[in-house]
């Protein structure tokens, strides 16, 4: 898994509070094998028509925000199921971070798994990087993991929260088998300590 330290990226605001992981990815494409096509899933059903023709009026099909790197989104970002086809969808289409007042918190997991960033902030400080975003299309925002900060496009520093676990496992790019394998000379040394001590139950099975 990649290391995450600091982004900096264009942001998209979604104005939108309670956005499920049936909108990030519709149901119907968690059929699709896992493979680096999962961008055109984003956001599929409010994205594109029953033609597939891209619907103008939603943010990311609009010019300054189609490279978006960032999202800043409303409150309970992500809630309902547990599909990590949804994470699978975000970073495909190049997303690394997304920033929001609260998160599923399913999915806030499947993101850290993933190497992305749920930075999570007050909602007063989400709705004005949203409103700055508008005012700026195309602006950039940076996100400092070390520090726990992110810069707005007016240059105002503001604090996120993480648990301090997560925060290391980004640092350090660990999943949760990267985590095991830390341990491996350990658990090496037990099991052989185990097949010594009792011999008949390691050589059942």
């Amino acid at each position: 898994m990649k290391p995450f330290t600091t982004l900096t990226a264009v942001a998209a605001p979604l104005d939108m509070a309670n956005c499920d992981t049936d909108k990030l990815i519709p149901a119907r494409l968690l059929r699709k094998p896992r493979d680096p096509s999962y961008a055109p899933y984003l956001f599929h059903d409010m994205r594109f028509d029953s033609d597939g023709r891209e619907r103008p009026e939603f943010v990311l099909n609009q010019p300054p925000y189609r490279n978006a790197g960032i999202l800043v989104a409303g409150a309970n970002f992500a809630c309902g199921s547990s599909r990590e086809g949804a994470v699978y969808a975000l970073l495909d289409y190049g997303i690394r971070a997304v920033i929001a007042p609260s998160f599923g918190d399913i999915h806030y997991a499947n993101e850290i798994q993933n190497g992305m960033l749920p930075a999570i902030v007050p909602e007063d400080v989400s709705r004005r990087l949203r409103d700055e975003l508008r005012q700026q299309p195309g602006a950039q925002i940076t996100i400092d993991l070390p520090t726990q900060t992110i810069t707005g496009p007016d240059g105002a520093r503001h604090s996120f929260d993480i648990e301090g676990n997560y925060k290391e496992r980004l640092l350090k790019g660990l999943d949760d088998v990267d985590l095991v394998l830390q341990y491996l000379p350990q658990i090496e040394a037990w099991e052989k300590r185990y097949r010594g001590e009792m011999p008949w139950l390691a050589s059942r099975g």
